[in-house]
């Protein structure tokens, strides 16, 4: 059975590039607890130019309709994640409840 040190500094290593890449993505951190290494974030709904995305449409002959409605389906909304550090020094993330504004 392998002994596994709580916390170690390769295991925040990891914690820290999967936060950095989140953060270059769109994220920023709305709660971070550094006891128990983990951290809540969020981004923002884009909003979305239609008229420009119909003059696509038209002008590809429907095809831009596929990304169109990609758009809608990801970047409508908003978006919270939590990124966390187990106790095996694994990093794993986990989509949070949606809040009602």
């Amino acid at each position: 059975m392998r002994s596994h040190q709580l916390n170690s500094q390769a295991d925040f290593d990891k914690f820290q590039q999967r936060l950095s890449n989140k953060i270059q993505s769109g994220f920023r951190i709305i709660e971070q607890n550094n006891k128990l290494p983990y951290v809540v974030l969020c981004r923002e709904r884009k909003n979305i130019d239609h008229s420009y995305y119909l003059f696509l449409s038209c002008i590809t002959v429907g095809m831009w309709l596929l990304v169109w409605v990609y758009v809608l389906i990801n970047d409508s909304q908003k978006n919270q994640i939590l990124i966390a550090l187990d106790e095996d020094g694994n990093v794993f993330e986990d989509k949070c409840l949606p809040l009602k504004s």
